[in-house]
């Protein structure tokens, strides 16, 4: 008499499982790195807000006002919140603007991005 060849149904159920075991993880690990990579974007356009309003404050003609401004602007098709705050510093002819970034439609106000810029008097 022959030996039948071939696998058992159990050998190909627990192959089965062990598969199905390694997808979820494959899928549960895509799913993350696609949560970082919005992240990272997220946080690399509140950066380049952050520069750009800096840049702006070093290009106005006058030198900033002590205090806390706050405005909107859109960037990468998305609107982004920003808080300028202007304190003093131990030399008197520099400023030190604080910048936050927050993305508008985020429902906890995270700020995604902080950048501080010394300004000197004009």
């Amino acid at each position: 008499m022959r030996t039948a060849r071939g696998f058992t149904l159990l050998e190909v159920l627990v192959a089965l499982a062990i598969i199905a075991i390694a997808m979820g993880a494959l899928i549960k690990g895509g799913a993350a790195n696609a949560g970082n990579a919005a992240y990272l974007r997220d946080k690399t356009v509140a950066h380049w807000v952050a520069m750009n309003k800096a840049a702006e404050l070093q290009l106005e003609a006058g030198w900033p006002p002590l205090g806390t401004t706050q405005g909107k602007v859109e960037m990468a098709n998305r609107q982004w919140e920003w808080t300028a705050r202007v304190v003093e510093t131990p030399e008197a002819d520099v400023r030190r603007v604080d910048l936050e970034v927050r993305a508008a439609d985020d429902k906890k106000e995270a700020v995604l991005d902080r950048l501080s810029a010394f300004l000197p008097r004009k």
